[in-house]
């Protein structure tokens, strides 16, 4: 865990002027100035890169659920730090994990796990038992670690889950997904170097285009704000989410929020903040939850998905 202060002895920043803008307190390094040493964790256990990361979410997603790696018909990895430029990363996860069906990478960076969601259930839609579905993220690999602006931001982490058919129409009620190219240079980062983040503006269209989709993903879903059981947004800053919320008319305690702890984890955050969730005990069958999710392109993302069993 690294803590805010310790990004203060690096940047020129604070504890308090951290949590008021953002929420956030800790995260979690596996690259850049605060990574453990690898030459002291190397081996079968390590964890320090994305395909790591992802091998091990995935483990525990599939012994939770009871699931054989051969009873996976395809994995889906979203992730905007693959490990290689080639192959790609699900390619060695799915090696390490025993799944041979096929597997493919998805980078729509912070938005990645919602348009993972909206592709697994089309691949199951087409005939796929069972996909496993991972948010992967080392984003302190991509991170400009002299940015006071935007460095504290982020942190590392992976969770997963895994989607099957069902008998009857399904979980996923209703979706949302868009992109607006035109305002991609609020937010990139070029082929090696750091981010490049224009805060105040990510912030406005975050936050409208987030509304936009949610209202959109419940009109079509036939349901209402008041209908929503658990709003789990992308966890981005705490600001974000919580406007997002007021507007389209949602209690403070119908958000489920992990962002204190973990930072920005981009694809990894809404998986995360579902497994904290239904640890929790947060989640009954029948539940709604909207899922929205927002990132650099700008692309967005959102769903209402019925809990079932688990």
């Amino acid at each position: 865990m690294v803590s805010n202060d310790e990004i203060s002895s690096l940047l020129d920043t604070s504890d308090d002027w951290i949590v008021e803008r953002s929420g956030i307190r800790f995260r979690r390094a596996a690259a850049g100035p605060f990574a453990p040493d690898r030459s002291e964790s190397s081996g079968p256990g390590s964890i320090g890169t994305t395909g790591e990361l992802a091998v091990r979410a995935a483990r525990g997603a599939l012994a939770t659920g009871g699931v054989h790696p051969d009873d996976i018909g395809m994995l889906v990895l979203c992730t905007a730090t693959p490990d290689k430029q080639m192959p790609a990363t699900s390619a060695v996860v799915a090696a390490e994990l025993g799944i041979s069906s096929g597997a493919m990478d998805l980078n729509a960076v912070c938005a990645g796990f919602m348009y993972g969601l909206i592709t697994t259930a089309g691949l199951i839609a087409a005939g796929v038992d069972r996909v496993l579905l991972i948010g992967s993220e080392t984003m302190t690999r991509a991170v400009n670690w002299s940015d006071r602006s935007s460095a504290f931001l982020f942190g590392d982490g992976a969770a997963a889950v895994v989607v099957e058919a069902v008998d009857g129409p399904g979980s996923l009620l209703g979706w949302n997904l868009g992109v607006d190219g035109t305002l991609a240079d609020l937010f990139y980062a070029e082929h090696g170097s750091g981010m490049t983040m224009k805060g105040p503006e990510v912030f406005r269209n975050a936050v409208r285009m987030t509304v936009e989709s949610a209202r959109q993903s419940m009109d079509r879903a036939g349901v209402k704000p008041s209908d929503i059981d658990l709003f789990v947004p992308h966890q981005a800053n705490s600001r974000i989410f919580e406007s997002v919320a007021a507007r389209l008319g949602l209690s403070p305690d119908r958000i489920a929020s992990i962002i204190e702890r973990t930072g920005n984890t981009s694809s990894a955050s809404i998986p995360l903040t579902l497994v904290d969730a239904v640890e929790r005990g947060r989640l009954q069958p029948g539940d709604l939850i909207l899922f929205a999710g927002f990132g650099s392109g700008m692309a967005w993302g959102s769903a209402v998905w019925q809990w079932g069993e688990p």
